[in-house]
This record gives structure tokens, sequence and C-alpha cells, in this order.
């Protein structure tokens, strides 16, 4: 099984990165390898509930369709992705966005295994560079839509 964990700091806001994530529909606007996503159903209400969402993802010589349900939670600052069907095995994803003195903190992780052997290795092998440009997307992606927050350190008088 393949797996990927990384937090990030980020200068916005924990709602402002929830809500990028949340916006499944824009992905292929600026995730590369991204090439179509349709939203099947949505039964989401002021940033909770879920939706089922068909990918289509496309690496070098391989495309793969698979489907997805996707659980938000604005509350709790979590998006959690279960793999539904498609040429994996399993798939698991977790995002959790928190405040952090610096703007927000995400913790993001990823569980995952193809049936085919080929495109397990392949992945497995890429997967470190695969996500540093994922996140690298959503970071670009955060500093076209929001402005960063300002966060002013307090002095501290005698």
């Amino acid at each position: 099984m393949g797996s990927h964990q990384e937090t990030t700091i980020v200068p916005f806001t924990p709602q402002q990165m929830f809500d990028l994530v949340a916006d499944v529909e824009d992905y292929p606007r600026f995730i590369p390898w991204i090439e179509a996503l349709r939203v099947r159903n949505r039964d989401v209400k002021d940033g909770t509930g879920s939706l089922t969402a068909d990918m289509v993802v496309k690496y070098k010589m391989f495309r793969e369709s698979f489907r997805s349900e996707v659980t938000l939670d604005r509350e709790a600052g979590t998006i959690n992705v279960a793999y539904v069907k498609g040429p994996l095995k399993s798939l698991i994803n977790e995002w959790r966005f928190e405040p952090h003195e610096e703007g927000c903190r995400i913790d993001f992780c990823i569980e995952f295994e193809f049936r085919n052997i080929l495109m397990q290795t392949l992945a497995t092998q890429l997967i470190d560079k695969a996500f540093m440009r994922l996140s690298g997307a959503f970071i670009d992606e955060a500093h076209r839509r929001f402005t960063p927050v300002i966060i002013e350190k307090r002095q501290e008088t005698s």
C-alpha cells in the first residue's frame, strides 16, 4: 500500500483552505493531472455533508477514472475522501485544517492501493514528488483566490 503524510503551514485561514479543498469541481483547472471531474450527487449545507464525485486522472500514458465519496465537516475543519469504485483496491484521504499563528496548519494524509501491480509500483515510486506537486497546486490556487492573512506579532512591554 502506498501512503503519504504531510503537514503544511500556509498564510490563509482554515476556512479559506477548507473552502478551496471542498471546491472539487474546480480541481481540473489547477491540479495538473486531473483531466475531468463531475459531481454525481451532493448533500451539503453550510459546508457540512457529503458528495460523490467521478474523477479522471491522467499521468503520462496512464488514464484512469474513479469515484469517491467526499465528507465535509466545516465545524471540525475536516474533509475525508473514501474510495467507491475504479482501478484501486482502496483509497483513504484525510485533510484537517487548524488555526496556526501564521495562518493555517494543514494535515494531509493519503493511503492507496491499486489493483494493478504496475500502477502500484509506479505510484509508490512517485508519491512524494506527486504530492509535493499537489500541495503546491493548492497553495498556488490559494494565492490566486485569497489575500494572505496578516499576522501581527505583539511586543510585550514591561
